[in-house]
């Protein structure tokens, strides 16, 4: 978590807030989005990859439903003792089927996304990481979905 808060002018909040609500299908999908902001395509550009290396976005990219490609995802959850948590994590975040990895107050203290290409891949990662990690590893498949569209003023 960061310390000291990044400052966001006028322009970075407009670029977070125009880009949460779509991106355009076209050759030029920045200096499209660039040119609607009243920018110049490298400074659109400029300004994301500082947004990324500050965290203040962790991710800039599509969002696919996996499993209409095909794949699966699952939420995963383990019991991690304190003192090999920064282990264990780092071992977790090696796979490159972990999408989001969560540290909470609770028994299951560490909380993770699988994402693979096959339903089966699913299996075959979460007996990777026990044998990574020495540790049993709790997936909780969805059971129902639900679209929130959720979105964040800047």
């Amino acid at each position: 978590m960061r310390a000291d808060p990044v400052p966001l002018d006028d322009t970075d909040r407009r670029i977070v807030n125009a880009l949460q609500g779509g991106f355009p299908l076209s050759d030029e999908p920045y200096r499209e989005v660039a040119a609607d902001l009243g920018l110049a395509e490298a400074e659109l550009l400029e300004r994301l990859e500082r947004l990324l290396k500050t965290r203040v976005l962790t991710r800039f990219g599509p969002m696919f439903q996996i499993e209409r490609l095909g794949g699966a995802f699952v939420l995963a959850a383990m019991k991690v003792p304190e003192a090999d948590f920064e282990r264990v994590a780092e071992q977790v975040n090696s796979l490159p089927e972990v999408a989001h990895n969560y540290r909470r107050e609770h028994a299951f203290n560490m909380w993770f996304v699988l994402a693979t290409e096959t339903p089966g891949g699913i299996d075959a990662a979460v007996s990777r990481l026990e044998a990574l990690t020495g540790l049993p590893v709790f997936p909780f498949p969805k059971e129902s979905e639900y679209f929130v569209e959720m979105k964040l003023h800047a």
